[in-house]
């Protein structure tokens, strides 16, 4: 995983933090990348030949220790409260084992809001982890105290909207981090049928072209069409040092079991099969038609 980061910046930590398959930042990759954060991420950033609709930080946010972003689906009403997308092994609770599920679990996680060029123009508060899970997928859902309506009006950013179809092959995509404040541009190489990081398994993972270097930090990072600029994914993991399925060093599984290893190759996992699992009022609903995350 791109692990959640760790060091001296951040006061806190995610449990676990230091075994977990997904990206967030370690102490060297913090050095690092804060110095490039200073600047221009031009070594880092890869710029899609189309990009029909400018990709940019407004609605993304910086979590403690990973990224994420405000998003909403086709249906949901300005008058809803707003959801926070991140990673499963981003969450305060820690990384959930195989099989668990955080549902509906109270939080008072708090948000920097990040606008268009990056910057931070608020501190946005959960009101509870609505779903969470790194069975199948990475992934985690805060519900917010706030509207959509609410964080418009004040400071003028829109929430990022979550696609609702599977993504497509070499589709040029971004990776935002709210975290770092750069970005990551590449293309969806392809598709895993099974992603297999330590203890954990995701299914249908998205493949990064090598462009895309993410770092700690990175997780949780919405992954935005660059034609649509709406969101296909959540970065969530990449493979390290070369091992074959253990933690931070993901190995790919086809159908017949064969393995895979790809040194240097980030994933992500698809959002587009969160949609159904969300009714009116912007509430979990897992026994909604189409909807087929794990259950608690």
């Amino acid at each position: 995983m791109k692990k959640p980061l760790v060091g001296a910046l951040f006061a806190v930590l995610l449990l676990g933090a230091g075994t977990a398959p997904a990206v967030a930042a370690t102490g060297q990759e913090a050095a690092t990348a804060g110095k490039a954060a200073a600047g221009p991420a031009a070594a880092d950033t890869v710029k899609a030949k189309v990009t029909p609709q400018a990709v940019n930080f407004a609605g993304t946010v910086a979590l403690s220790n990973c990224s994420g972003s405000v998003v909403r689906t086709p249906d949901s009403q300005p008058s809803d409260p707003a959801l926070v997308l991140s990673n499963g092994h981003c969450m305060e609770t820690g990384f959930p084992g195989p099989g668990q599920v955080v549902f509906n679990r109270s939080s008072s996680r708090s948000f920097t809001l990040l606008n268009a060029s990056g910057s931070g123009v608020a501190t946005l508060r959960a009101s509870k982890i609505a779903y969470g899970t790194m069975t199948d997928t990475d992934i985690s859902v805060y519900q917010l105290t706030s509207t959509y309506a609410q964080i418009e009006s004040k400071y003028g950013i829109k929430a990022l909207e979550l696609n609702t179809a599977h993504p497509v092959q070499g589709t040029a995509i971004t990776v935002v981090s709210g975290y770092w404040k750069r970005t990551y541009s590449c293309n969806v190489d392809g598709f895993v049928y099974r992603l297999k990081e330590g203890q954990w398994t995701w299914k249908d993972s998205v493949r990064y072209t090598s462009a895309c270097q993410t770092i700690g930090g990175t997780s949780g990072s919405p992954v935005i069409d660059n034609a649509t600029g709406k969101v296909v994914a959540v970065n969530n993991t990449g493979n390290e040092d070369g091992q074959s399925c253990t933690d931070n060093n993901p190995c790919e599984v086809d159908e017949s079991g064969n393995v895979t290893v790809r040194e240097g190759i980030n994933y992500a996992q698809q959002t587009y099969g969160i949609v159904p699992c969300i009714g009116p009022g912007n509430k979990f609903d897992l026994n909604r038609a189409g909807c087929a995350l794990p259950k608690p």
